[in-house]
């Protein structure tokens, strides 16, 4: 190893978050590379869903991803900072804090709002390319609706209900789904008329999603349309003013709400750097996704301003990916050597979704509508989302996009978005735990701690299997002895048979007619009223071939290995602390998993019979932190998350109980 090699990364969206897991990947066991990411913000923020928070679809936080999630235990620093200026000859980054020294730099620092010189615009409207852009949208949106349910003066309430959207693209759409969706809600709420208001799509093009083919384009229209939005086509914006936007046919809208959506350029700090320039701020750069300048210099993203095929790359999130890589590639040759690389993008397809319910895709040369588009957006966005930051991000876009989600603005409708109450399962969870306590005590009852009498659990196991512990002289007594209860109980019960006869002979005789014929009538109504259902059987039959299998492999292949004495233990021990636990709202998750495995074990041993399948449905429920209604977990699982989510292990694998603790 030579001397140190520093890396630095300026940005954290898409192509610099995507860069440092490369490059840390390779070199994290490499202490002679350093590579440091600064950004704006403590988070990596998901700009494709920016418009669910704009729209009241889904709560702030569902866009933002720490970079203690993504980065957690890796050899890579995140600096919180804003760079002000970069000497690209000495080779440092410069904030009001801090200086960065580097030895290669990748410039992903993204992009902002393009208003073509138009004047007014800029001032006027709301722009979508930010986290707080989101917000401010978010937060002018509730606060219009209700000044609007208050606002007597007839003009001026239909300003306040008139929302403008300037822009035909996936961001102008998507934002227009989200404003349909929302209106309906905040009409429902504030006993406003749905007729009252306006969603305006104004597009200078012929056509709403351009880069689509012409049925996806019909599709979204037709939806639009129909859901009450206005789409006016060639109709190119001149101007905007306090409360009005201009056309250029001399049409003006009166709104109160005009968001711009029409396109963007690289950052304003992009284009402020001393490196050759292209257009909009797009820093001119070879294949390899390197300054032509300083050879130490890479581009990534909305920054990049290669040119193929006479047009510059397309600003969306495979692009920044694509171009990540290649740059995080090419500078793991400059500091190993090896083969170098050259952009070549393979895209996937574009998806947009127009609401909650409503989507078009051309994915893999696929073309889908409605429902499976927007499962295809959603499952992709949890791929990306498993590889950046693992399951517990994945959990948590679940959770925020289908469990958490309002008004049923899901694809899936509000079939999972409710939930239940913790206080009234209580009653449950005890009952619950009662029962598997006194499954334990029970066994005791039967002597399963009575070591002196022998085995009580070899009923478990198959015929002819002997449990570790037990002498084989004492398993040949025990299988004789049983052998001989078995033929006395066969007398015993031949002879109660006979009685039973003789007694019924002498009954018989003494019977009248009539009697035989409400005798009769009796038998057909049992037959009319017998059990369609015998719950008391076993769920699966202890003879068939599967739960002999299952005990072949799993009681007879490892639990007869264990002396008897410590498998009685265990068993007895496993269900009473089951039931304390859950009882006692102790752990309950673990108490409730546990249940459900013993569950199984029963199950497929051929042990628990219909009535007692409640245990499982009842674990299951358990499952959704039921110990925090009058349970010890209200105190516990804090603790206990807070402490395990510091640990190296769930930071390094992303395998967090909510938010990293360091």
């Amino acid at each position: 190893m030579g001397e140190k090699k520093r890396i630095l990364i300026l940005g954290g969206g898409y192509g610099g978050v995507w860069a440092g897991k490369i490059l840390e990947k390779r070199f994290r066991k490499r202490p002679d590379v350093e590579i440091t990411l600064v950004d704006k913000k403590p988070y990596h923020t998901l700009m494709t869903e920016l418009h669910e928070v704009a729209g009241w679809r889904t709560e702030p936080e569902s866009v933002q991803v720490s970079f203690r999630k993504i980065f957690g235990g890796k050899r890579i620093e995140i600096a919180t900072d804003t760079i002000i200026n970069v000497d690209f000859e000495k080779k440092v980054a410069i904030s009001s804090v801090r200086e960065y020294p580097f030895d290669y730099i990748v410039v992903g620092a993204g992009a902002e709002p393009e208003y073509f010189g138009i004047p007014g615009v800029a001032e006027n409207s709301f722009s979508l390319w930010s986290f707080e852009d989101a917000m401010r949208i978010r937060h002018h949106l509730e606060e219009t609706f209700a000044k609007a349910a208050a606002e007597p003066d007839v003009e001026r309430r239909k300003r306040l209900l008139t929302f403008v959207v300037a822009g035909a693209g996936f961001t102008g759409i998507e934002m227009i789904g989200e404003l349909l969706e929302y209106r309906d809600t905040m009409c429902r709420k504030l006993f406003i008329d749905p007729k009252e208001t306006r969603v305006i799509c104004i597009e200078a093009l012929p056509s709403i999603l351009p880069i689509l083919e012409e049925p996806l384009r019909v599709k979204a229209e037709s939806y639009l349309k129909r859901a009450g939005c206005e789409i006016m086509l060639n109709s190119a914006i001149v101007g905007a003013e306090k409360g009005r936007v201009l056309l250029k046919d001399g049409t003006a809208v009166e709104t109160n709400t005009f968001i711009w959506t029409c396109g963007v350029k690289g950052s304003s700090f992009a284009g402020s750097l001393a490196l050759p320039m292209g257009k909009r701020n797009r820093i001119e750069c070879d294949e390899e996704m390197k300054s032509p300048k300083y050879p130490y210099v890479y581009v990534v993203g909305d920054n990049a301003g290669l040119i193929r095929d006479g047009k510059p790359l397309a600003q969306i999130v495979e692009t920044a990916h694509f171009t990540a890589e290649t740059a995080a590639k090419n500078i793991i040759a400059d500091i190993e050597g090896g083969e170098r690389h050259k952009f070549s993008p393979n895209y996937h397809g574009v998806m947009v979704c127009i609401g909650s319910h409503v989507g078009v895709s051309n994915a893999g040369n696929m073309q889908t509508k409605g429902w499976f588009a927007l499962f295809i957006k959603h499952f992709i966005n949890v791929y990306y989302l498993f590889n950046i930051a693992g399951f517990n991000q994945v959990w948590e876009y679940v959770k925020h996009e289908f469990l958490d989600i309002k008004e049923r603005r899901s694809f899936l409708g509000g079939f999972v978005e409710h939930k239940v109450r913790s206080y009234w399962i209580l009653l449950l969870r005890v009952w619950l735990g009662l029962m598997w306590f006194m499954e334990g005590v029970n066994k005791i009852g039967e002597g399963w701690l009575n070591f002196a009498k022998g085995s009580s659990s070899g009923w478990m196991f198959s015929p002819g299997v002997v449990q570790a512990g037990i002498k084989v002289a004492e398993a040949t007594s025990a299988a004789s002895a049983s052998g001989e209860w078995a033929a006395s109980a066969a007398e015993a019960v031949a002879a109660s048979s006979a009685a039973s006869g003789g007694a019924a002979q002498a009954v018989a005789e003494t019977v009248t007619a009539a009697t035989a014929a409400a005798g009769q009538s009796a038998e057909a109504a049992t037959q009319t009223f017998a059990k369609v259902w015998d719950l008391t059987r076993p769920i699966i039959d202890p003879n068939s071939p599967f739960a002999k299998w299952f005990r072949s492999i799993f009681m007879d292949g490892i639990f007869a290995y264990l002396p008897f004495q410590v498998m009685q233990v265990m068993v007895v021990v496993m269900e009473m602390g089951i039931g304390l636990a859950l009882m006692g709202g102790f752990l309950t998750w673990w108490a409730a998993a546990a249940s459900i495995a013993m569950v199984f074990l029963f199950t497929f041993n051929g042990m628990f019979a219909w009535d007692q399948a409640w245990f499982l449905f009842a674990a299951i429920v358990m499952l959704g932190g039921a110990g925090r209604a009058f349970g010890l977990d209200y105190w516990v699982v804090p603790f206990f998350k807070k402490r395990w989510n510091g640990t190296k292990f769930a930071r390094k694998w992303h395998f967090y109980a909510d938010d990293p603790s360091k």
